[in-house]
Order: structure tokens, then sequence, then C-alpha cells
């Protein structure tokens, strides 16, 4: 019997004692219920117990997390169960639910969030990325120096020719990537199989012609796993070497099932963790949640960026950066960060010195670059101005002196502004 423990750390808020709490969560996720059972022997619980190893206590609430009659304040803490190996395994799916899934269902609780989960060395065994950040540099060609990325803008309605223009006039700006939208999948009015036939032909030719072959990631995500590897299979024909997923969309054995057959970079677009995590007395801190997709394998994680145009504050933004570049088991397994959400040059500086003044990141950049004043190769020329600035320790305003896209795109968004296009 293995003595590995997956340890979960729950953010848990009741009007009774927190610790008495967090024993019966480590009951009721394990081998207890509401009473005395004959099977639960101590050879049982010695085996599949999960048990509380740490409580942090933090300070009271005086409102609650979740609706209540009884009045506060509220008792609040850090607490960490330990789960054997043995109960859960390796499977995801066993881990959501017997760690995750169905804490959120005990009673008396007035918050319960998941702040992260340590996984022991067994769960190495996961595939990880396949490209991550170095594979994602050998295949855009980017030795050093941030990746500068965009989006194809408006991100609904243009058809299959007018979508292959733009890509044409993203690759003569300059840029290293260019994705569908996340909302893009195979809509009648450009699919997927149209947008391949009609963009593939443009990234060729600016190969053949400048030697650089831009990353065009295509959005491939179905609910059905047979057709998203048709829309992969049709992709990778094609020459195509990206995909945009929408990881809760397809999820865990949806991502799964791709990884294993994928031949593609898998460039992870979140959209709907915000269900998961915005309210703060309930759901998934991102430093849990990314760690299932790492070991599933996607090898580039959008995670928003400074002054974005959503809802996430940037401090978030930060520890989010700062999460998916840190080792779970190797340095392997860590996806390309994707700086994005409402990013033009305005918000570089700050980007570098938060996020450790490394450029071991995607630049994403959507009306940050279509929008700006000078022209879509401008506002490319602009947000690459921007990062020279960063790296040599110079502020943006003494870089847009003698750099007139950089200047143009200050004078329209203001330095400390964030674009919301």
């Amino acid at each position: 019997m293995s003595d590995e423990m997956i340890r979960v750390t729950y953010r848990i808020e009741c009007p009774g004692s927190v610790e008495a709490m967090a024993e019966k969560i480590a009951s009721d996720q394990s081998t207890g219920t509401f009473t005395a059972l004959p099977g639960e022997t101590d050879a049982v619980r010695k085996r599949c117990a999960a048990r509380v190893e740490q409580i942090t206590e933090l300070e009271q609430a005086m409102r609650p997390g979740f609706p209540t009659d009884i009045p506060g304040p509220y008792n609040r803490a850090d607490v960490v169960i330990a789960f054997p190996i043995e109960a859960i395994g390796t499977d995801i799916a066993a881990l959501m639910t017997v760690a995750i899934g169905g804490v959120f269902a005990v009673s008396g609780l007035t918050g319960v969030r998941v702040m992260d989960i340590d996984l022991p060395p067994s769960w190495a065994c996961h595939p990880g990325p396949q490209f991550g950040i170095r594979g994602s540099r050998r295949l855009m060609g980017v030795s050093e120096g941030p990746m500068i990325a965009s989006i194809i803008k408006p991100s609904l309605g243009l058809t299959p020719d007018e979508t292959a223009a733009v890509v044409s006039e993203l690759c003569a700006a300059g840029v290293d990537f260019i994705k569908d939208d996340e909302k893009m999948m195979d809509p009648g009015y450009a699919p997927l199989k149209a947008r391949v036939d009609a963009i593939m032909p443009v990234i060729d030719a600016h190969e053949q012609k400048t030697g650089k072959r831009v990353m065009y990631a295509f959005g491939i995500s179905s609910a059905d796993p047979d057709r998203m590897m048709r829309n992969h299979d049709y992709v990778a024909a094609r020459g195509g070497n990206a995909a945009v997923v929408n990881i809760n969309s397809i999820g865990h054995g949806g991502m799964s099932f791709l990884r294993k057959r994928s031949e593609l970079c898998l460039h992870a677009h979140r959209n709907g963790w915000d269900i998961l995590t915005r309210h703060p007395a309930l759901g998934l801190e991102f430093r849990a949640y990314q760690k299932i997709w790492r070991l599933l394998g996607v090898d580039q994680f959008q995670i928003n960026g400074i002054a974005a145009k959503y809802w996430e504050p940037d401090e978030s933004f930060v520890k989010s950066f700062h999460d998916v570049m840190t080792p779970i088991f190797s340095e392997d397994d860590r996806p390309l960060p994707v700086v994005c959400s409402g990013q033009w040059g305005g918000q570089v500086v700050e980007t570098y010195e938060r996020t450790g003044r490394t450029v071991d990141l995607m630049y994403l950049g959507g009306g940050g670059i279509h929008g700006h004043p000078m022209g879509t190769s401008a506002g490319v020329r602009a947000i690459r101005q921007a990062w020279d600035a960063a790296v040599a320790g110079r502020s943006l305003d003494e870089m847009a002196g003698d750099h007139p896209e950089l200047r143009a795109s200050l004078d329209k968004w203001g330095e400390q502004g964030a674009a919301r296009a």
C-alpha cells in the first residue's frame, strides 16, 4: 500500500467550529457518513480515510458567503486535508469527485473554495504539455524575446476569404502567432474546413516569401471527441500546427482524448472559468484549477493581463502568471503563458516588471493592434517597441520620443489605460 497523499487546501467558512467542520469534510469525503458504520473499521480508515493536517485561521467574516439565517460572525480558515492515494489513485475524474466535487455539498458551510492541490509523484503519469514554452518558441521560430500575437477581429462575422485577408495583413505586420477567437469553431458563415482552406495558403505563401512560418491556431473544439479529432486532423493534414481549445467546453475527458492523439500545439482558452471562481467564497482558485489542465496537456494558457478588459483584477493575473510558470513536477510541464484581453503597448512595462522580468510569454493584442490609428502593421510595431523599452529599462514615453508608432498608441489609449476593444 502506497503512503502517498493528495493534499487539498480548502478555504472554509462556517458559523461554528472550523476544526469540527474540517473533520466533517474529511470524514464525509472519504470513509464516513452521518452515523457510525460497522464497516468503517480501523483498517478501512487507515487505508482510505482522509485526515486534517493543518488549519490556518483567517479573519472572521461579518457577512456569510452563502445565504443563511444563522447570524454571524462567521469563522474562516485555510484547511489542508490529505487523501490517501489508495482511495483516489491517479484518475482526474476520481480526484474531482472525491476531493473537490462533493465538498461543495457539505451542510453547515457558508463558504468553501478550493485553493490548491498538492499532487504526489505518481501523478506525473499524466502527459502534460507536448510543446509548452520551448516547443512553442521552436514552432514560431522565436528563439528569444516575447512572442507577439494577434486575434482575428472582428471576432465574428468574417467569411473565410475576409479572414484570410486579415491573416495576410497580420503576417506582413510581423506577428508570430494568430488565433481564431474562442467563439469561432464551425459556424455556418465560416466553416472550419473553409477557413483552413483559405488561411493555410496565406501562411504557406508568407513562409515562402520570408522564411518565417507564422503559427495559426484554429478553433477545433467540439463536445463530440470524434468530431473534434476530425477537425484536428483536417488542420494537421493541411500543414497547420496549432489549435484553440475551449477547455471547459470539451471537459477533462475531451482534453485527454485530444492530447493523446494530437499533433498540434494546443492553445487553451479558459472561458467558463469565471463561473467557477468569480464568487470569493465559492469555487476554485486558479492555482488549483490550472494544474489539472496542465497535466492533461495544454501547451499555451490564456490568463488575461494587466488592466484587462474583463472583471479580473491585476493581482489575480499576476498570481495566475506565476502559477502557470511554477513547475508541478518538472520545467517541461509549464505551458506558455498567454497575456491577453485588451492588451496594447501601454501595459507592457508593468507586465514585464510584475511577471519577474521574463520574456517567456505570448503577448496577444486584438483591438490594440487592429485599432491602431496608423494601421495594423503600426500596431504590431508599437507593441514590439513597448517591449524593447521594458527590457531596456526605458519608460514608454521616453521610447515614444523617436518611435511614432508607440507615440500614436499612447496618444490614443493613454500610457496607463487599457484598450477596451
